[in-house]
This record gives C-alpha cells, structure tokens and sequence, in this order.
C-alpha cells in the first residue's frame, strides 16, 4: 500500500517560521513541482494521486483541523498500521467535512500515517469540479465492488453509512444517528476478513445548524437538500464559513471478522447483527463524548 512522501507534523507541532524552515518549504514545493512537469509520480487504478493529496490537499485542510476545529483524537491504536480495516462512522454536519477531518486525523497522527480511501456518493462524481478532486485525494463510489478492491489491496477504507441523511439532518436530531443502510459496508468487510473499525466524530454537528430544509430548491438544483442555516444564505459565501465548534474523534475497539468466512455475507441476519452492534456502539460512544466535552466551542 501506498506510504506518506513525508512525514506530517506531529500532534502539538506548530507551524514552522524559521528562515530554515521556509526554505525546506519552498524546496519541497519546487520539488513536487518537478514531478508534476516530470510526470515522476504514480496514480493507482482508482485514480488516487497520493503526491497531490500529500503535498497539496493536506497542507490546506491541516490548519483547519489544527488551528479551527482543534481536532483532538482517541484511540488510534485501534487502528491497524498494516492491511486493510474498514473505518465506520457517523455523518453529519451539512457539508461532509467530518470525512476529511478523519482523513487528516489518520493520515498526520497515526504512527503509520495512513491514507483513508473514503467511500463517497454518486453526487460527489457527478459534480465537474469536485469529482476528478475527490478522485485524486482517493474517493472512490460507494459501491461493494470498489470497497472489496481498496480492502482486499490491504487499504484502509472509510465509510459514513447515513449518507445524506445524517449529513442533511436537522440540528434537532443532532448525534442521533440515522439507519445504517443495508449492512453493505459489513458484508464488504466479512468477504474480505477485516477489522470493522467503529468512529465516533462529536463537533462536525454545531458546524452549521441546519433549521431547515427548501425543498423545492433541493429539487431544483438536483440536491438531496437545501440547507437553511443561522447564517446560510441570508449572509451569502460567508454564511457558507463553518463555526469553529471543537472537535473530538475516537475510533473504537475493532470489530474481528477474520474467524468468519466471506460465505457468512450472504447471511441476511448475522450482517444485520453487526450493522447493529456497530451502529450502537457508535451511538453509546457518542453519548459519553458528550457528556465529557465542556462546551461545544472550548
């Protein structure tokens, strides 16, 4: 599987101001610019550009994880430095910025710096902009084909079961999670013999309360929503800025599969059984995050 080209800042690390570390950023931007004219760089068969999403992407969404949202992780020993394991989690928040701040969480704090490969909406390739974009920083179609693929490759995998209804859901239901789907995600996972890794993300709620939905613009435009928020669009772009909620993200003891063979997908209730398990856990892990944080911007 595909390594970091460098290594992150570590956890407390601030950005560096230093005479000697502006010039090893400019050297590093010169050198990723040479490969790109070079043409010195790999792309997998899904389209991910780990060069783009290592030198490019994340130094842009690092100092909102760090400095915004203050992003503070548990539990990465959970997650395995090696192989594949699937990353189950709730979804919420309007816009799905929770799935890059997990991203950002694994790929600059875990020891093995990993890449999640996340499992998005057909939405998401059918936009002009965004979909080659998500292609390159490793999307793929939330489908059971491309998630035993990435699995089977030995990646790790993220996947947000509620899909448009957790993320479009009123600010009124916030941290309670919707329907898991089918267990699409598990059957992927018990064909393939990985961990089910469960996440639980408390901030991504308070980003933009949603207090309402204008559902004949939604059909308009051909959204699944039309989000109507304290400040969106009754201030335009800048009600499009999220509110810097504090962020806590805590992935859960591993979900073994290994001793069950991948016939045991075809088993309607042992995959309804652990969709289950894995969505009340989820669910009882949000309720104690909830009940430790001080306050939702501190």
């Amino acid at each position: 599987m595909a390594t970091p080209l460098i290594t992150p800042p570590s956890a407390g690390e601030e950005p560096i101001a230093d005479p000697a570390g502006l010039e090893r950023a400019l050297a590093g931007m010169l050198a990723f610019l040479r490969r790109r004219i070079t043409g010195d760089y790999e792309v997998d068969e899904l389209g991910f550009d780990a060069d783009l999403t290592e030198h490019v992407v994340a130094p842009l969404l690092r100092p909102v994880y760090r400095n915004y949202f203050r992003v503070e992780t548990r539990g990465l020993e959970n997650v395995p430095d090696t192989g594949g394991a699937l990353v189950v989690a709730n979804h919420s928040g309007t816009l799905p910025i929770d799935a890059l701040m997990t991203a950002m969480a694994l790929l600059d704090h875990h020891p093995a710096h990993r890449y999640l490969r996340m499992l998005a909406a057909d939405l998401v390739f059918s936009l002009p902009f965004l979909a080659p974009m998500a292609r390159k920083t490793g999307n793929t179609l939330a489908c059971q084909a491309d998630a035993e693929r990435l699995l089977g490759k030995g990646e790790l995998v993220g996947v947000w079961p509620e899909g448009f209804k957790g993320v479009g859901k009123p600010f009124s239901e916030r941290y309670k999670l919707q329907r898991f789907g089918r267990g699409g995600f598990v059957s992927a996972a018990l064909r393939t013999g990985v961990p089910i890794i469960p996440c639980t993300i408390v901030g991504a709620e308070e980003i933009y309360p949603m207090l309402g939905n204008a559902k004949t613009v939604a059909r308009l435009l051909g959204l699944p929503y039309f989000p109507l928020t304290p400040t969106f669009p009754w201030l335009g772009l800048l009600g499009m800025v999220p509110l810097p909620s504090k962020w806590l993200i805590e992935f859960g003891e591993p979900v073994d599969t290994s001793s069950l063979t991948p016939a045991a997908a075809e088993d309607p209730m042992l995959v309804f059984e652990l969709t289950d398990r894995i969505r009340e856990s989820i669910q009882h892990t949000l309720y104690g995050l909830l009940m430790q944080r001080r306050s939702v911007f501190f």
